[in-house]
């Protein structure tokens, strides 16, 4: 199993050194990718009572594609973004922007994309949030196409290339489309167009009954369950002690036969960067058989 880390994107601040001494450090600790929550703008929630996001314009957040040209420079992580909000952008762009990424790493990219939640952002964007299911299956149709042709003719219901392309194609062609979903309608569309999974879900009853399901549908697609990539995510701040954030991650591994794990450190309490740091290195002496 892959065990990367999340990028403690609203405990981050803007210290650049702090943020390089953090990557390097991740890297040198044996993780072996970076992963990076997506949102372009926060919300006042002053003026909305019945705000239920977990994030609001006080929230930080670095753009990851900036970001993640940043982090090329200083380590060999493999990036993933989990996930661009993909159907609040433009697609073009997005398909450039990862293409870019995809060689400053030499290849060592997913594209981690989901529908997004937060309808301010999306009105601000000038993207519409009801249609953006469709458009997203949409979307990814023509990113691949445009990652693998020099030259695009595409016409589709929200799309229209007319004999365009990308240059330079990515190193990967096409990137790996990796979506995060947890609800059925979600996990049925990964099954069917994703190149892996990023999850929300434990590895608990109802986490060992939803993965027997996806992998059910993965079968329905023709595809073979037992090479489909999965990440789980363990997040420090819903366990109780390092032993608990362990037995997670093992359990991971072990019942749900996932192929790579993420360590998220936000909400956690730490107060800087380098104690996001400590931890991962905590839960990396704790769980030596993780990195082996």
């Amino acid at each position: 199993m892959r065990v990367g880390v999340v990028f403690p994107q609203t405990e981050s601040g803007t210290d650049v050194g702090a943020i390089r001494e953090y990557l390097r450090s991740v890297e040198q600790l044996g993780y072996r990718h970076l992963v990076a929550y997506d949102h372009v703008l926060g919300a006042d929630t002053t003026t909305r009572p019945d705000w239920k996001g977990p994030y609001n314009a006080r929230s930080s957040f670095h753009e990851p594609f900036a970001f993640f040209g940043f982090v090329a420079a200083l380590t060999r992580l493999e990036l993933a973004p989990a996930v661009i909000v993909l159907p609040q952008r433009q697609t073009a762009l997005v398909a450039k922007q990862a293409a870019e990424i995809d060689i400053l790493t030499g290849g060592r990219t997913r594209l981690g994309v989901g529908l997004g939640w937060n309808t301010v952002e999306f009105e601000a964007l000038g993207m519409r949030f009801q249609n953006r299911n469709k458009r997203m299956e949409e979307q990814i149709a023509l990113m691949r196409r445009l990652w693998t042709e020099p030259v695009v003719d595409f016409t589709g219901r929200w799309h229209r290339v007319d004999r365009a392309g990308l240059h330079p194609l990515p190193v990967q062609r096409p990137i790996p489309v990796w979506i995060g979903g947890s609800v059925e309608e979600a996990i049925r569309r990964i099954a069917r167009i994703a190149d892996g999974w990023f999850t929300q879900h434990q590895p608990n009853d109802s986490g060992r009954a939803t993965f027997e399901r996806f992998r059910g549908y993965l079968r329905d697609a023709g595809r073979d369950p037992a090479t489909f990539p999965i990440e789980g995510r363990v997040s420090v701040a819903r366990l109780r002690d390092l032993d608990e954030w362990v037995m997670t991650a093992r359990g991971f591994r072990d019942d749900l036969r996932c192929t790579h794990l993420e360590i998220n450190t936000m909400g956690a309490g730490y107060g800087s960067l380098a104690d996001h740091t400590r931890a991962l290195e905590q839960f990396r002496n704790a769980a030596p058989d993780l990195f082996a």
